[in-house]
C-alpha cells in the first residue's frame, strides 16, 4: 500500500529545494509574487466552491493513482492541474506506454470533464530546469496581475521545461491578452492556452 505522507513529504521537499534555490538566485520577490497571486487568486475564483472542491479531489486523486504506479513514480515526472473538471497533465514519460498508463489513471477519475494530454516523451527535466520553471511561473503571474486587459486572479499557471500553460474561466478578451503577455516574457518557449471560456 502508499505511504501517502510520505509522498506528501518527499514532494514538499522537492518543492522546498526548488523555492530555496529559487530565493537565492533571484531574491525573495519572485516567492512572495507567488504566494500572494495564489491567495488572492483563491479568493476571487470564478468557479464555485464545490467545484474548487472537486477540481482538489482530482488532482488529489490523480497523484494518489499515480504513486501507486512504481513504473510511473521511478521514471516519469508528472504534474496534474484540474479547473472546472479540464485537466492538464505536464512533464516527461520515456515512452508512450507509461504515457497511456498515466492518461488511462485520469480517465478513470469522477469528474474529469476532459483531460489536456502535454506529456513530453523524453528525459525527465533536471533541477535547474524545474528550479527555472518557477522563476517562469512567478514572472507569468507578476506580468498577468499587473495587465490591466486580464484577470491575473483567475488565470492559473504552469510553466514546464519553459512551456507555459494558462488554465482558467475567462473571455476570450482576456485569453488572448493573456496570451500576448505571456508570449513577451524572456525565457517563454511556448504558450499553451488550456480555457474555459465565459
Amino acid at each position: 500500500m502508499i505511504n501517502f505522507s510520505k509522498l506528501v513529504r518527499a514532494k514538499s521537499t522537492k518543492f522546498t529545494a526548488i523555492v530555496l534555490t529559487l530565493a537565492t538566485l533571484q531574491g525573495c520577490a519572485a516567492v512572495a509574487v507567488v504566494a500572494i497571486t495564489t491567495g488572492a487568486s483563491m479568493a476571487t475564483d470564478r468557479r464555485s466552491i464545490g467545484n474548487q472542491i472537486d477540481d482538489q479531489s482530482i488532482e488529489l486523486e490523480a497523484y494518489n493513482g499515480i504513486a501507486k504506479n512504481k513504473s510511473l513514480t521511478e521514471n516519469t515526472n508528472l504534474h496534474v492541474s484540474s479547473v472546472n473538471g479540464s485537466v492538464l497533465i505536464i512533464g516527461q514519460a520515456p515512452n508512450t506506454f507509461l504515457k497511456d498508463q498515466a492518461i488511462k489513471i485520469l480517465n478513470n477519475i469522477n469528474g474529469v470533464v476532459r483531460i489536456h494530454d502535454q506529456i513530453r516523451i523524453g528525459n525527465t527535466t533536471s533541477v535547474t530546469t524545474q528550479t527555472n520553471d518557477v522563476w517562469l511561473t512567478s514572472k507569468v503571474k507578476t506580468a498577468l496581475f499587473s495587465s490591466d486587459k486580464v484577470g491575473g486572479n483567475n488565470i492559473k499557471v504552469i510553466t514546464e521545461n519553459a512551456e507555459v500553460f494558462l488554465m482558467g474561466i475567462v473571455s476570450k478578451e482576456e485569453a488572448d491578452a493573456a496570451v500576448n503577455v505571456t508570449r513577451n516574457i524572456t525565457g517563454v518557449n511556448r504558450v499553451f492556452k488550456a480555457f474555459e471560456y465565459l
